[in-house]
């Protein structure tokens, strides 16, 4: 699997991403269509170019590749001079193709993403004007969203607050998410790592007491997703895809605090919502979408599959008696590169597939606000580490 997946990122994921982008102004491209159209003109989503710095960073400090550091570097003069808002503080959620302020909504979800892709461009640069600006922004969340039992979600250009459309579905307005919580601490794991600074690991742990008490259902051996602002469950949902990327991405922040007592916790909890999604979500080979009010939703989404291959490693790597874990992973993986990875020269891995490999009804883009290489290239650099 290693083998494999080193070549799925060196000659799949990165020159995919090396191509988008735009040397004409600035960034890169925030649009491409199923059938490999790139639209130069589409607004660019500051999440897709948050977290392509955060990718080019990472693979170039993992694997040691200096020529990668050019494509981060790239993204992070487009965050810093396009992106940011400079007047009020904050990262917009999108800009028109040449640079422009367009959706100037200030989400608690794209400002977390911010702080992990500069976090990260600081540990593989140096570049200590990319972690002035993550702390600008961490103590611009804790000042602005920080709301004691959680995180705010949604606000305006001055920072006051909207109504959370953009991370809502199924007939929901949530007050509190745990999509957006999950990466928020792994955005203050990132900056943690980087600089064991006391104050972002105050923040973590009180966030892992809203984890453990508020957003893990012990009953139903899940995360709630969509809450009201006292973490009451608004609908009765599973999201797979989450539960298993929790399942490490929590352990992998819990483990840098050196808390023993706090790790057994957390590993216990992160281990049940693992064996819980491994019971009711892996399905013929791979990791069902999600399940809402009992209904189970089939398809395959490019990265609960990724987020899956790394949950499961750390179960299997966690409980060796337990074979049915390696075997899990194993198993997606291959689905991976048989079905997701798309075999057209130039592309990338299609967005969402249904069980048999073929393509859902509504297809997805290859490029746009949400589809990018966080997920499918951290899996490929995290699966060298077991």
């Amino acid at each position: 699997m290693k083998q494999s997946s080193m070549k799925i990122l060196e000659n799949n994921i990165i020159p995919f991403w090396k191509n988008i982008r735009d040397d004409d102004f600035g960034g890169y491209y925030g649009f491409m269509d199923s059938d490999l159209n790139l639209n130069k003109e589409a607004d660019k989503g500051c999440i897709l170019n948050s977290r392509i710095l955060w990718f080019f960073s990472e693979t170039s400090r993992e694997l040691k590749r200096n020529d990668l550091l050019e494509y981060a570097e790239h993204a992070y003069v487009f965050l810093k001079e396009k992106c940011t808002d400079r007047e009020n503080g904050g990262i917009y959620w999108s800009v028109t193709y040449d640079g422009k302020p367009a959706d100037t909504t200030k989400h608690t979800y794209n400002q977390a993403f911010a702080v992990y892709a500069l976090a990260a461009y600081y540990e593989a640069s140096g570049n200590k004007e990319a972690l002035d600006s993550a702390f600008e922004i961490f103590n611009l969340l804790e000042k602005k969203c920080n709301e004691s039992n959680g995180y705010g979600e949604a606000y305006d250009i001055s920072f006051n607050p909207i109504s959370n459309d953009k991370l809502s579905e199924n007939d929901v307005t949530a007050e509190r998410t745990m999509n957006t919580f999950l990466h928020v601490l792994e955005a203050y794991s990132g900056l943690y790592r980087a600089t064991k600074h006391p104050d972002v690991k105050d923040k973590m742990l009180s966030m892992l007491d809203i984890f453990i008490n508020n957003i893990y259902d012990p009953e139903q051996r899940r995360q709630k997703v969509f809450c009201d602002s006292n973490w009451n469950e608004l609908i009765d949902m599973t999201s797979y895809g989450h539960d298993i990327e929790a399942s490490w991405l929590v352990e992998w922040g819990c483990k840098m605090l050196d808390d023993t007592d706090l790790m057994k916790k957390v590993e216990t909890i992160c281990s049940d919502i693992a064996s819980n999604t491994f019971e009711k979500g892996f399905r013929e080979g791979s990791l069902r979408y999600e399940c809402v009010k009992g209904i189970e939703n089939e398809k395959r989404d490019w990265w609960a599959q990724a987020e899956a291959v790394i949950g499961f490693l750390n179960m299997a790597k966690k409980h060796p008696d337990q074979p049915q874990y390696l075997k899990t992973a194993e198993d997606i993986m291959k689905f991976i590169e048989d079905k997701v990875i798309d075999k057209r020269p130039g592309s990338e891995w299609f967005g969402s597939v249904l069980p048999d490999g073929s393509l859902p009804i509504i297809e997805r883009p290859m490029v746009d606000g949400w589809k990018c290489p966080y997920h499918n290239g951290r899996m490929c650099l995290e699966i060298q580490k077991y």
